[in-house]
């Protein structure tokens, strides 16, 4: 890579707001706050909204959708009327 172009890349620390948890990887985050990890080490210390500590997919506590429900509902209300014809 040439030199002086590209941002650097550095271990950082990353905490989810929701859930507390914290995970240390490399990226070229920049922040002002810093924290003491495992190791000793001060690292940058960025916080996120949601990680996959606290993403519902990734939890299990995601909600299923009754689609095919929600479409019988609306049969069942609007599916016997006719739709009016247009004029020419």
């Amino acid at each position: 890579m040439r030199e002086g172009i590209h941002p650097d890349y550095r271990e950082v620390v990353f905490r989810d707001a929701a859930s507390g948890a914290t995970f240390k990887t490399r990226s070229t985050m920049t922040s002002n706050q810093t924290v003491e990890w495992e190791d000793g080490r001060t690292y940058p210390l960025v916080v996120v909204d949601i990680s996959a500590a606290s993403h519902p997919f990734w939890t299990g506590n995601q909600r299923v959708l009754d689609t095919a429900g929600r479409v019988e509902r609306f049969r069942q209300r609007y599916g016997g009327q006719e739709r009016p014809t247009r004029k020419k």
